[in-house]
């Protein structure tokens, strides 16, 4: 997958509400186990369609690394993968809270030096949110079978329906701390994954 269709370097303004990125998880999930993954996207939500394309592949790269019935060598392989979309999913998640933090410095927001600090940043709860649309559609895959006895689906219906209100408790908390943070009442910061084990110079394993 190309990056986003306006990555210029520039970080893009937060347009829209917590529903439209959430929308555009859930039906990118919904085509993308047809077709290539693609990005048309512009500005804010093309990235977070970028962030939400790593989570796609590291869910199937991490099924992948279940399979009992693959080699050896195409598990190294796959663990590499994962190893690589795993930094990039938290890169971007730092992206998006670059871009929120120049957002809220454009809009001109008045914040206090006593304003509370959330626990997650948005840039986190919407990759949450993108795993969860992952979660759900995958449940709902399995509530179609055909093969499975009446307690296999009765497991999949519970779990399924409870990812439904986890979801929705998510959507409309990051839709508040949006609104809190465009609002001065909280403040935001980036706060960086620092990732030692793909860093050559930081992991002992690579430098030897």
């Amino acid at each position: 997958m190309s990056g986003p269709a306006n990555q210029t370097g520039r970080l893009p303004t937060v347009t829209g509400q917590v529903e439209d990125w959430t929308r555009l998880q859930i039906d990118c999930v919904r085509r993308w186990h047809d077709e290539p993954i693609a990005n048309p996207n512009s500005g804010w939500l093309a990235w977070v369609c970028q962030q939400h394309a790593f989570n796609f592949q590291l869910w199937h790269e991490e099924d992948v690394a279940r399979n009992p019935n693959v080699t050896d060598a195409r598990i190294a392989q796959v663990k590499r993968s994962i190893d690589r979309l795993n930094q990039q999913r938290n890169d971007w998640i730092e992206k998006l809270d670059d871009a929120i933090t120049e957002s809220i410095h454009q809009s001109g927001v008045a914040v206090s030096e006593d304003a509370p600090i959330n626990t997650e940043t948005p840039g986190s709860a919407i990759d949450r949110l993108s795993i969860m649309s992952l979660r759900m559609y995958h449940y709902a895959e399995h509530l179609q079978r055909k093969d499975v006895d009446a307690e296999h689906r009765t497991k999949v219906e519970t779990r399924w329906l409870l990812c439904q209100v986890q979801h929705a408790d998510l959507s409309a908390s990051l839709q508040t701390l949006m609104d809190d943070l465009f609002a001065g009442r909280k403040r935001h910061k980036t706060y960086r994954q620092m990732k030692m084990y793909n860093d050559p110079s930081l992991n002992p394993e690579m430098t030897g």
